[in-house]
């Protein structure tokens, strides 16, 4: 309904790249409940801590794969559980999105989502259920146009036929500037009920620097796209800044927001997010202690991760990686400044390119994997949905 209020009342301008990002390749994976192979340690990430005390995760975890949910499921990008427990998933490349019966696998096309332009990295993204869905059945996406990024609510009735039964889009925010990468586009509703959208800079990076644009920011916002009360500035959707291109958000049981972020060259991210604080890009990728920039709590290779979504659950950050075929484990140890032990990684190499990774209660998590999207090798059943367990 809004165009976004930021600085001084600018509207941001639609900025466009094109670059090429590298294609990785995915592989096969254990039969449904086989123990992942052990887990190597990032060479690039935080030195181990001592023993954790008893209410912080133990160093060193473990993921098993329960089973296949579902498969066949084409470009999946976005997902979101519904109250109950099924899942939305949206698809990139054909703006649809669909219902995972999270007990069977079952699909049910809930319909497409009009004014979808995919291209390269663009197209249906980011999913986020209302918190308030059991009184207004509210369904969020963040999407590509011809003219540039934005956030929509879509009304979901279940009683109408399959494929029938969304609402037409009604824009919360429009004008956040696309490109051919760099689009962002994970959005999640935070513990404050505020809606959070990650965006990234398009491939130009002066955006990012740039607080009367929302390129290469986390926004957060009301439900109804406005700027919140206690925003760092009160008439802007900017939350953070500085960031090359946001595509995981998640809250830890202490309510600290953390995301994922793609490095350029050199080092991929994972940052623990302050209200008003300046990430570093351009002028800063990964740790360099630089003044006025903040550096991410643990960072990797772009070879052994380019994070997409991320969750939290058993007291750490799980990352699913691209371009690393990869689920990265993160232990937290309740600093800002460092997790408990080195990240882990698991399922190297299994299942090829991992997009979205979701809480699905106690130890339990969703993955998605991504190699129908152009990027990735698809291999029969791809892509696919597991349910996993973890430690």
């Amino acid at each position: 309904m809004q165009t976004p209020v930021l600085r001084n009342g600018v509207v941001a301008v639609l900025a466009s790249a094109s670059l090429l990002l590298s294609a990785c390749s995915s592989g096969d994976g254990p039969a449904a409940g086989e123990e992942a192979p052990s887990p190597r340690s990032s060479p690039a990430s935080a030195p181990a801590s001592a023993s954790p005390s008893a209410d912080l995760p133990p160093a060193e975890g473990s993921v098993a794969v329960v089973k296949t949910l579902t498969d066949g499921l084409a470009s999946p990008w976005g997902v979101a559980a519904l109250p109950g427990g099924d899942l939305l998933v949206g698809s990139r490349d054909e703006a649809t999105i669909t219902r995972i019966d999270a007990e069977s696998g079952g699909k049910t096309l809930l319909g497409s989502v009009p004014g979808v332009a995919p291209a390269g990295e663009g197209g249906l993204l980011g999913l986020a259920v209302a918190p308030t869905f059991g009184a207004d059945h509210l369904v969020y996406a963040y999407f590509t146009t011809e003219s540039d990024n934005r956030i929509a609510r879509l009304q979901y009735d279940e009683k109408k036929p399959p494929g029938q039964q969304l609402g037409a889009p009604d824009t919360i925010l429009r004008g956040i500037p696309k490109g051919s990468i760099h689009n962002g586009g994970r959005i999640a509703f935070g513990p404050d009920r505020m809606l959070y959208a990650g965006t990234g800079e398009t491939g130009d990076t002066g955006l990012a620097q740039d607080k009367a644009s929302p390129a290469g920011k986390i926004l957060r916002m009301t439900p109804d796209g406005e700027p919140v009360h206690g925003n760092p500035e009160g008439d802007s959707l900017v939350y953070s800044y500085g960031h090359r291109n946001v595509q995981g958000l998640a809250w830890d049981s202490g309510k600290r927001l953390w995301a994922s972020e793609f490095g350029q060259n050199t080092w991929d991210e994972l940052n623990l997010i302050e209200p008003g604080n300046n990430y570093g890009w351009p002028d800063v990728e990964g740790k360099e202690g630089a003044s006025g920039f903040v550096d991410p709590v643990a960072q990797w290779k772009t070879s052994e991760a380019s994070p997409s979504g991320i969750a939290y659950a058993e007291g750490s950050i799980w990352m699913a990686g691209l371009r690393g075929e990869r689920l990265w484990r993160i232990p937290l140890s309740g600093k800002a400044d460092e997790p408990l032990a080195r990240p882990q990684a698991f399922l190297e190499g299994k299942y090829g390119r991992l997009r979205t990774v979701l809480a699905a209660g106690g130890d339990k998590l969703w993955l998605v994997t991504s190699n129908t999207d152009g990027r990735g090798t698809a291999k029969p059943g791809d892509d696919r949905i597991l349910l996993l367990k973890v430690r």
